[in-house]
């Protein structure tokens, strides 16, 4: 239940934000459904990018490991 209360927070916490860009974009000159569209894709790009590196980081070597060290050497 507390991930669900952090995740509502930084949403609440972004909301300001989030609408702001959203606005001056608008005011601008892009249609609102484009810049709703390039939000979403930009999220959307920022999510792919967090799940890679906690896929890179969760799968790569040990740091210890010593390239060459094995037991029977």
């Amino acid at each position: 239940m507390a991930d669900m209360n952090q995740n509502l927070t930084c949403r609440q916490a972004l909301a300001g934000a989030f609408q702001a860009l959203s606005d001056e974009a608008v005011e601008a000159g892009w249609p609102e459904g484009d810049v709703a569209l390039a939000l979403a894709e930009l999220a959307e790009e920022r999510v792919i990018e967090m799940a890679a590196k906690v896929i890179m980081e969760g799968f790569g070597p040990p740091p210890f490991v010593v390239a060459g060290g094995g037991r029977n050497s």
